[in-house]
C-alpha cells in the first residue's frame, strides 16, 4: 500500500489563523491560542466555565534592568465571574502548577484574579411579528375549536413564534 502524502502548498486554515493571531496576541497579551484552546482542560472541569486567561504580564529581563539573575516568571491575569473568584483563589496554587505544566517551565508563578463576566450575555429575541395572511388564517383555523380562552392564548403566542419568517 501507498502512503498517502500530503500536498504542497496545503495549508489548513488553524494554522493560518494561528500563525496571524499569535503574534499579536503575543504582544499585546503576552499569550498565545495554545493556551486559549487548552483552557478548558487547564482550569478544569470546576473552573473551565467562569474563567478565562486575560494576560500574561512578563518582568522586565534582569539585564535591560540591571538587576543581577536570571529568568522570572510571569503574572497570570485571570478573569473570573462573581463568587467563583473566591475558590479560584483557594486553588490557585494548583492551577499554577497545571499552567506550568502546560508550558512546561516555571513560567507563571502568580495569579491575578480579575472579577468580571467570562461569556458575553445571551442576546435576547424580541416578540416575533405578527402572522398576517395565509399564515395567520392558518393558524387562526388550527385553535379554533379551542374552548379555553387562556389555552388559545398560549397557543396563538406559540404558532405565532413557529409560523412567523426569521429576520436573518
Amino acid at each position: 500500500m501507498r502512503e498517502q502524502k500530503p500536498r504542497k502548498g496545503v495549508v489548513q486554515i488553524s494554522e493560518v489563523a494561528n500563525g496571524l493571531i499569535d503574534p499579536v496576541l503575543a504582544k499585546r497579551a503576552g499569550i498565545n491560542t495554545m493556551l486559549l484552546g487548552s483552557w478548558d482542560e487547564i482550569a478544569g472541569a470546576d473552573f473551565a466555565d467562569c474563567t478565562r486567561p486575560e494576560k500574561i504580564a512578563w518582568p522586565r529581563r534582569a539585564s535591560e534592568i540591571g538587576a543581577e539573575g536570571g529568568y522570572q516568571p510571569g503574572v497570570l491575569t485571570i478573569a473570573c465571574e462573581g463568587t467563583r473568584a473566591l475558590f479560584l483563589t483557594h486553588a490557585q496554587g494548583e492551577l499554577i502548577q497545571r499552567i506550568n505544566g502546560f508550558f512546561g517551565f516555571h513560567a507563571i508563578g502568580q495569579l491575578r484574579i480579575v472579577q468580571k463576566p467570562v461569556a458575553p450575555p445571551p442576546r435576547r429575541r424580541g416578540p416575533p411579528r405578527p402572522l398576517t395572511g395565509e399564515p395567520a388564517r392558518r393558524l387562526e383555523s388550527m385553535i379554533d375549536g379551542i374552548e379555553s380562552e387562556t389555552l388559545k392564548a398560549a397557543l396563538t403566542r406559540l404558532g405565532t413564534a413557529v409560523l412567523s419568517s426569521r429576520r436573518k
